[in-house]
């Protein structure tokens, strides 16, 4: 996150959750301003910062073991609020004594959480004494410490919320930070208002002209070149470089092969004709799909498409005098699933071909302007550089493109069987006005063969699973329940329109467990 002096702030300290960006999206929704710093930087805080109030993450670590980290003085120093949750939460309490233990039983999911103390962290948060929860731990608090009250309690947290109303510290067993926990919003709302007494200061058009100002810092004198999709984060980063660097920017955009049909046109009739940016197109399907021959495992189909992105990127960058940053339009929830940004031990889910897919020697420097934004930030932020709406609202396309919608081998005639699929789903999605209901939805083309009977024959093709989610924000997502009719429809289409295709099937698994995309 970008840092503005001149704001109060709220500060949330890592402990390594994969919802910690979710604390800080949800306090920026409140109209607050918040930085994230990991644990192990917490000695570079100070209390002329302007901070109203910590927060406390969770995190994967456990406070049974030894080597489990301790709540470092210096936040006890600032004198400010604090809200520990879960991690933060049993951190909090074994600073002022409290015993944490391992519990009989995990509670990973919903859970029902009951008033015992009124407090200023759950001001109209229960009705009727109680309300759903999201739990995610295996260690609890077991005894709180003296100075604390116990506020709320639930069937295997004896101590879910705790309170030191005196001094402002306060702990939550559970996430108020994700969509699953009812009124969750609520108890962050009462910690900045309520208890830090923050003012609502933060704005996307204030966002907008610092990343344009952190640009303009960074990039100096030299020239730019952006690694163009076509997508809303790439279309974001090119306009807000544009507005930054003006004609120091060239886009880049390099057709994989593996995009979607008719994808490059619109993308060179868009951003050449429309927007007017300078832009050279590269055609380099031939080389991706050579490289990408008989490939099965998804990590190195990423890595070489990513390791492949940035060669000819430099190379093209050859041709340009004084090129020395790459611009991407890297979100937050890719650099979680990748790595993490803060340095905090949160773990690896999969490598995205423009983070944990790029090779380790680089000749050119990243400028990631959005990398701390998630999707509805980056649209919301579109929106204040007049991005047009057919772009804001487009859907989410992953950089190694169909790469990643083939499991296993990827061959020309895979690609082709895939796009045309793709395309008749889409299609049917926006004729039926639920495109812009769903988050994210996509044709996939399985390694599988089956059976089936077409006009008295015997055929032996492929499956084509389509997969749709609901999402806020692409961290957890549910499947979109379509009906009986539009299934029959877009499955009869595509199965009588595309040859290779004999069978479609639906994924309804919801994130987590699973991903949004299939690799």
């Amino acid at each position: 996150m970008n840092k503005d002096k001149f704001l109060e702030k709220i500060v949330i300290i890592d402990y390594g959750s994969q919802f910690t960006q979710l604390i800080a999206r949800k306090i920026r929704e409140c109209g607050v301003y918040s930085e994230i710093i990991s644990f192990n930087k917490i000695k570079k805080i100070t209390n002329d910062q302007k901070i109203k109030g910590i927060i406390l993450s969770g995190g994967p670590l456990t406070i049974t073991k030894k080597k489990s980290e301790a709540l470092n003085s210096n936040i006890i120093n600032l004198n400010v609020p604090i809200l520990g949750i879960c991690y933060g939460h049993q951190i909090l309490a074994k600073k002022f004594g409290g015993k944490i233990k391992i519990s009989k039983e995990r509670e990973f999911g919903h859970a029902i959480v009951k008033s015992k103390l009124k407090s200023s962290i759950t001001k109209n948060f229960f009705k009727n004494k109680k309300t759903l929860v999201w739990m995610s731990h295996q260690d609890i608090v077991h005894t709180i410490p003296s100075s604390f009250k116990k506020v709320a309690y639930s069937d295997n947290s004896r101590n879910a919320i705790i309170s030191n109303e005196n001094k402002k510290y306060y702990g939550v067993q559970f996430h108020p930070e994700v969509s699953h926990t009812q009124n969750g919003k609520i108890i962050i709302k009462n910690f900045l208002f309520g208890i830090c007494k923050i003012k609502k200061t933060w704005n996307l058009k204030r966002q907008k002209k610092i990343l344009i100002t952190d640009i303009r810092k960074k990039v100096k004198n030299n020239k730019v070149i952006c690694a163009l999709s076509g997508g809303v984060d790439s279309s974001v980063v090119a306009l807000l470089l544009k507005r930054a660097v003006g004609n120091k920017l060239t886009c880049i955009f390099i057709n994989t092969g593996l995009l979607r049909k008719n994808e490059e046109r619109e993308v060179i009739n868009n951003f050449k004709k429309k927007l007017k940016l300078k832009l050279i197109y590269i055609d380099a399907s031939k080389i991706f799909l050579s490289r990408l021959k008989n490939v099965n495992n998804p990590e190195t189909k990423r890595k070489i498409i990513g390791k492949l992105f940035i060669q000819l990127f430099e190379k093209y960058a050859k041709k340009i005098k004084n090129v020395k940053f790459l611009a991407q339009g890297t979100l937050y929830p890719d650099l979680i699933e990748s790595k993490t940004v803060t340095g905090s031990p949160s773990s690896k889910i999969k490598s995205h071909h423009n983070v944990g897919g790029l090779p380790k020697k680089m000749k050119l420097d990243l400028v990631e302007p959005l990398n701390s934004l998630f999707k509805d930030e980056v649209r919301k932020l579109g929106k204040e550089l007049s991005l047009s709406k057919d772009l804001l609202l487009r859907h989410p396309f992953p950089g190694p493109g169909l790469a990643i919608r083939i499991p296993g081998k990827i061959t020309k005639e895979k690609i082709n069987i895939l796009k045309e699929a793709d395309y008749i789903f889409i299609n049917e999605l926006k004729k039926s006005n639920l495109y812009n209901k769903i988050w994210q939805a996509y044709a996939a083309l399985l390694p599988l063969k089956t059976v089936g009977v077409m006009g008295d024959k015997r055929t032996y093709e492929y499956t084509c699973l389509l997969r749709a989610v609901t999402s806020e924000d692409g961290m957890t997502a549910d499947f979109f329940p379509f009906s009986k009719n539009f299934f029959q429809k877009v499955s009869n289409k595509i199965i009588n329109s595309v040859s290779g295709i004999n069978r479609v099937v639906y994924d309804i698994t919801t994130k987590p467990p699973s991903t949004i995309e299939l690799e």
